[in-house]
């Protein structure tokens, strides 16, 4: 179940990644999802990193470093991702 989760924890955290990142991003929805994956454990690496992993109530910073992690890598990815595309 933890790999179900994962992959519907992936797909939110990466389809906000892509309303906080400017512009169109081309990139499928498998790529989304994996971007969000990666983000997500990068995320609360930072969060642990900080500190602020586990707090009372709801994660918000843990929440905003896995989308902000995510929305870099979408960034990063999407320009190659449309060169690859038009090569």
């Amino acid at each position: 179940m933890s790999f179900l989760w994962a992959i519907i924890a992936g797909l939110i955290i990466g389809l906000l990644a892509k309303l906080v990142v400017p512009g169109r991003q081309p990139i499928p929805l498998w790529l989304t999802t994996i971007l969000g994956i990666i983000g997500a454990v990068a995320g609360n690496a930072l969060a642990t990193a900080f500190g602020v992993r586990d707090t009372g109530g709801i994660d918000w910073i843990r929440h905003i470093f896995q989308i902000g992690v995510a929305a870099l890598l979408i960034a990063f990815v999407t320009p190659l991702w449309a060169r690859r595309r038009h090569a």
